[in-house]
């Protein structure tokens, strides 16, 4: 090991501390390229920061603040919807990044390569939606945007197993129950470009869904604890909105979250 090679945790928490939202996309981006190249020592002599840098032009609301969307027909609608997806992926590259370096040590480096590439995901459908309202004659940041997703990683900060029980099983769970809708709603407005966005984000957290449960499952493991029981009781004590129906099952068990699951919980 020479001193000049950076250990991962510095990475990330330079990414998280990255303010401007296209650089952090090329940041997230390069930490998980270094990362899979073996540019980066797995050391953790850098703590995560409570909270990550965002735009500082972002106007952040509390969720019931948030004015609510109509329907899609109008083009301040269409523009509304395409930036509460932006501002949903791009706070997803954030929880991704802080779930390796924050619980990346305990976790073992499998966890850390899973969560890295999870941010070079979520980074990748920011600049896809950010294009997407470049082309609406808007920008991320032109509306304001609700702060309950961060509050979530506040909460778990001191449990990996909470994390991930509420981040990926949860959240980007209920990405897999709500996207398959505003795609049809999409396509049926003849936007063929935003439907096939659309699909590659619900394929991609497919993958997420099941990193979350596999790390998820092996942490029960290791603690002896029976892990649906172990996921409700999370769900219940860090969730509060409530799992709500529908749920598109097919997906949720294809990463890895069967329907005995939250069925006794909606």
């Amino acid at each position: 090991m020479t001193s000049e090679r950076q250990s991962v945790a510095a990475a990330i928490r330079g990414v998280l501390l990255t303010g401007d939202a296209t650089a952090k996309v090329f940041a997230a981006r390069q930490v998980a390229r270094d990362w899979r190249l073996g540019r980066l020592d797995f050391a953790f002599d850098a703590a995560m920061p409570d909270r990550p840098a965002w735009p500082a032009d972002l106007e952040l609301r509390a969720p019931r603040d948030m004015p609510k969307r109509g329907k899609m027909g109008s083009q301040r609608n269409r523009i509304a919807l395409w930036h509460s997806l932006a501002h949903i992926e791009f706070v997803a590259i954030d929880l991704a990044l802080d779930m390796a370096g924050r619980f990346g040590e305990s976790m073992g480096q499998v966890f850390v390569s899973d969560f890295l590439s999870v941010a070079a995901d979520e980074a990748m459908h920011f600049a896809l939606l950010a294009r997407k309202l470049d082309s609406l004659d808007s920008h991320y940041g032109a509306l304001p945007a609700h702060d309950g997703l961060w509050s979530a990683a506040r909460d778990t900060a001191h449990d990996v197993a909470a994390r991930l029980a509420i981040v990926p099983m949860v959240l980007e769970a209920r990405g897999l129950d709500v996207t398959p809708a505003t795609l049809q709603r999409v396509r049926a407005q003849g936007d063929e470009n935003g439907a096939k966005i659309l699909q590659r984000i619900l394929d991609d957290e497919i993958r997420h869904v099941a990193f979350g449960s596999k790390h998820f499952h092996a942490i029960c493991a290791g603690r002896g604890q029976n892990p649906r029981k172990t996921w409700r009781n999370l769900v219940e004590k860090h969730f509060s909105g409530g799992l709500k129906e529908p749920f598109n099952d097919s997906a949720r068990l294809a990463g890895g979250l069967p329907r005995d699951y939250y069925a006794a919980i909606a």
